[in-house]
């Protein structure tokens, strides 16, 4: 097979020599990880390759202290909302996927979208990601646009994310136009015959173009995209590498690369055809994986969704992970009606305020600030902030705003007292003062953030 233009910058030899372990390069490289620069691929190769049970514990508390250089000790939460689960592609490991005809499908109506995120806002929700199968028939940009400008029309959310199928540069700009902060895709697999073999029919079957979307999303004009693969599908040694590569060429070419990367694991679905033994990550390989992402691009929001079991995903937020989805439904109608066929089973079923009161348990906050992407804080700028370590003190802030309104509206008895303690020990910490914040949103008032 002809490699595709632009493949070169990830492609690497499939049996690399192993390096034998060497202490000092490594620490090394986690030093310079702490000064907040982009790792080269030699020292992301030096980080896959390693061995050492002794070190790879010095890398873990390495990609902790750094996530908090970079975002201080706060996990922002959010949850995906599904359009649609009608698709014309084939990806056999999608319960989603065209070949499934035990699936049952639905496509939200403009009005279903707005009651679920109105559901979901209703819970304290403030973040959602959208994700809509690739069908152009019932979910089009035209679709689209009508269910984001509904959705803050008519309910408390104040940032929608979307995970859709690639597109061209005219429709990412009506994509942004109408208020999308971060666009979201994965690469799924950057190995071309595994690609190949995953994705037999359909629009997904052209890998050349899913690989350049973050190209045309950028010149479309999101400074914020989400990248990652699908762990699971091939070796993820190789796929880490080519996701950190691809990366690397995009903060190159624009200033700036991801704004977020995404971990998920391959999951059982209802109706998929693939068997992963081969390839099935650990756990103990998951755990490496975040910490290279983190230590890799130190800027990046590093994410973990319900696919995980709530056990490693508690201890994931100790080891670089800075977003997390709570309470998630992987079904169009789902929180009203959890029937239809799912895109994957889910590992964590905790709700967000189980998943809450756990962040604060464990010493950290949790956070529903959307600031951000709502005062042009991105793309590059939003880089240079998190690497003169700026962008801290604005989550440390605004993560304590949001706490204090979902208390005041929404933390039931069993966590508010937990929630409280955190607040008071957080706030009591900062120079900036919080009380008369505090007492604003108190008497009602709400989104105040910096």
């Amino acid at each position: 097979m002809k490699t595709p233009q632009g493949i070169r910058f990830f492609v690497f030899k499939e049996n690399m020599k192993e390096r034998k372990t060497d202490a000092g390069p490594i620490r090394d490289i986690l030093a310079k990880s702490l000064t907040l620069e982009v790792l080269g691929m030699d020292e992301v190769s030096r980080l896959i390759e390693l061995k050492d049970i002794g070190l790879w514990e010095e890398v873990f508390e390495t990609a902790r202290l750094l996530k908090e250089k970079v975002y201080g000790n706060r996990i922002v939460l959010f949850a995906p909302l599904y359009l649609s689960n009608e698709c014309v592609n084939n990806c056999v490991y999608c319960g989603f996927r065209g070949g499934n005809k035990k699936a049952r499908r639905k496509t939200l109506t403009v009005d279903e979208s707005v009651q679920e995120a109105g559901l979901l806002s209703d819970r304290g929700y403030r973040r959602l990601l959208l994700v809509v199968s690739e069908h152009p028939g019932s979910a089009g940009i035209d679709y689209v646009e009508n269910v984001v400008d509904s959705i803050y029309k008519n309910t408390d959310i104040r940032i929608q994310h979307i995970n859709s199928a690639p597109m061209g540069v005219e429709d990412f700009k009506r994509l942004k136009a109408c208020g999308v902060g971060v666009y979201q895709c994965f690469q799924e697999t950057y190995h071309i015959p595994t690609y190949m073999k995953m994705h037999p029919s359909g629009p997904k079957a052209d890998y050349q173009w899913r690989l350049g979307v973050m190209d045309r999303a950028i010149e479309g004009g999101f400074e914020d995209v989400g990248m990652g693969v699908l762990l699971g599908l091939h070796d993820w040694q190789w796929e880490v590498r080519a996701l950190i590569a691809h990366s690397n060429r995009l903060i190159t070419k624009y200033g700036f690369g991801p704004h977020t990367l995404s971990v998920p694991r391959l999951q059982p679905a209802e109706g998929a055809g693939v068997n992963n033994e081969k390839y099935r990550v650990s756990d103990s390989d998951f755990k490496k994986i975040v910490a290279i992402y983190r230590l890799a691009l130190p800027y990046v929001g590093v994410v973990v969704s319900t696919r995980e079991p709530s056990g490693l995903r508690d201890e994931l937020f100790s080891i670089g992970v800075s977003q997390v989805s709570a309470g998630s439904r992987t079904s169009p109608w789902g929180y009203v009606e959890d029937r239809d066929t799912a895109q994957f089973e889910v590992g964590d079923k905790r709700n967000l305020e189980e998943i809450m009161g756990k962040i604060a348990s464990l010493g950290l906050v949790p956070s529903l600030c959307t600031a951000c992407y709502r005062e042009g804080r991105s793309g590059e700028k939003f880089r240079l902030l998190a690497q003169k370590q700026s962008i801290r003190d604005f989550c440390q802030e605004n993560a304590l705003l949001s706490l204090k309104e979902y208390i005041e509206d929404h933390a039931s008895c069993s966590v508010s007292r937990q929630l409280i303690q955190r607040l008071k020990h957080e706030s009591a910490k900062s120079r900036n003062g919080f009380s008369e914040k505090f007492r604003l949103i108190e008497q009602g008032k709400r989104d105040i953030h910096i």
